[in-house]
């Protein structure tokens, strides 16, 4: 296999040949058996590695009694190697500040500093060495290969540059490509009708954000007398949020850009956050780019892996970090996973739905696992739909209850009361006949729900409150 070394020494001047289709043509297309055996023997030289220099992953591994010695197959791997929670990394982060007893570099070797926000809860800070950002640049550019990005190409970065990993993994993917890197950023008063200004000038080749807020600079750039087509973008990709992959959203992102989508992501603790991640000619879901960050679908109740075909939650491993590697990382999220053929030739599984969501964002309404992204997807199959939506879960008595607040288009709103009772209607039944639970539909004005440029939250849950003023009622009484 093409540079498969641990550590990882790229060289940083090789480029494919600009009409190939793969970065490592070997790798990308070996029999997944022979991979599988690759990857193998990666696993043991990373456990050792892990043991030597994380205390963390010692004593971890010592309670669950394994040793890398023993790891002598993927089964071994997945039977005897405990995941690891991010309550594992903040309590490890808290009893040895900073980065936790899992570092495995010395605190000079730390290049970068990023991590969580922490607006809930103690923050989890990465610590990433040099080499480990090389390592992660690489595999960006690889991937971003694997979209049709080439050097030379303009690659617009649309997202907040803070201790928010996407933005500076997509940067640092798009210099190690020899691309010209075009970092907007995001967050500030007013940058969206500046960066239609910029993108209609520029004619940026690849645009990196989020889904929502892709839709949402569509909207602005219209506003401002401007179409989005003319942007000339070919091709933009996201992260940080579902909806990539979600079918409604892709088509409606594709249309109005004119461009392909590709979604890509994991975790932020995982970065590179590409390792699953679409390609020019497999763009629907993702792909499980297995040789950087080996990726089970597992069952959540005893994470083992799932057969293909079925439903679990993704488990990472680093293959190529060193600084703070991730062993058997539990996502979180839900997935389908398969092993069919792929159209760009590569043999990795893939993702066919990408990312549902993280499963803590499922909520249940009498009796029904409902995910926010399958309400994304009916509404924005819609053509009358205009944008955005709030989700509200309530509780009536002793039913829960589901309203959603719903934009409609302009042109629906400005036909009068009966196309907008047609569209409520609609949407009403198109979320039902998914769903399978009733919902109620509010209509609100255009463009009366908050945009954003990170991620979009759309889910509030009244029944809190509920609960809060039943329980004082009980008291009172």
């Amino acid at each position: 296999m093409e540079e498969w070394n641990f550590p990882v020494e790229y060289d940083e001047n090789y480029l494919p040949p600009a009409d190939s289709r793969y970065w490592f043509p070997r790798r990308e297309t070996m029999p997944a058996a022979e991979r599988d055996k690759a990857i193998l023997g990666r696993l043991q030289q990373v456990c050792q590695y892990a043991w030597e220099h994380a205390p963390f992953y010692r004593r971890k591994w010592e309670e669950a009694g394994f040793q890398p010695s023993q790891l002598k197959s993927l089964e071994d791997f997945e039977a005897r190697v405990p995941v690891v929670k991010k309550t594992d990394l903040r309590e490890s982060q808290a009893a040895h500040p900073p980065f936790g007893d899992y570092v495995c570099v010395p605190n000079s070797e730390i290049f970068h500093v990023h991590g969580t926000s922490g607006t809930t809860g103690r923050p989890t800070a990465f610590g990433i060495g040099r080499a480990d950002w090389r390592a992660i640049a690489n595999a960006h550019a690889r991937i971003m290969w694997g979209m049709g990005i080439r050097p030379g190409d303009l690659v617009c970065v649309a997202a907040v540059f803070s201790l928010y990993m996407g933005s500076w993994g997509a940067l640092a993917g798009a210099e190690r490509l020899r691309a010209k890197a075009f970092p907007f950023g995001a967050g500030a008063p007013g940058m969206s009708a500046r960066l239609v200004q910029w993108l209609d000038t520029m004619k940026p080749a690849a645009f990196y954000g989020t889904p929502s807020y892709a839709i949402h600079l569509a909207e602005v750039a219209r506003e401002e007398k401007l179409n989005p087509r003319n942007f000339g973008l070919k091709c933009l990709f996201f992260s940080g949020e579902p909806g990539a992959s979600v079918p409604g959203v892709k088509d409606r992102i594709e249309e109005a850009y004119g461009a392909k989508v590709y979604d890509c992501g994991s975790m932020a603790e995982m970065s590179p956050f590409m390792n699953v991640a679409g390609t020019e000619q497999s763009n629907d879901g993702m792909l499980c780019w297995q040789d950087i960050i080996y990726t089970e679908v597992c069952d959540p109740a005893n994470m083992r892996r799932v057969p293909y075909g079925q439903r679990g939650t993704p488990v990472y491993t680093h293959l190529e970090r060193t600084s703070q590697p991730m062993i058997r990382l539990l996502s979180g999220d839900l997935t389908l996973w398969t092993n069919d053929e792929n159209p760009c030739g590569r043999t990795y599984p893939r993702l066919p739905q990408g990312i549902f969501g993280r499963i803590d964002d499922m909520f249940t309404i009498r009796g029904e696992n409902i995910y926010p992204s399958e309400i994304d997807a009916a509404l924005n199959q819609m053509s009358g739909y205009g944008g955005e939506h709030r989700i509200v879960i309530t509780r009536e008595s002793a039913m829960d209850e589901l309203l959603l607040r719903v934009e409609p288009s302009e042109s629906v709103h400005a036909a009068g009361a009966a196309a907008l009772e047609t569209f409520r209607t609609e949407a009403s039944h198109r979320v039902q006949t998914v769903l399978g639970v009733r919902a109620k539909v509010e209509l609100v004005a255009p463009n009366s729900i908050a945009r954003t440029d990170f991620k979009a939250r759309r889910v509030i849950d009244d029944r809190e409150v509920f609960r809060a003023l039943n329980q004082q009622l009980q008291s009172s009484a």
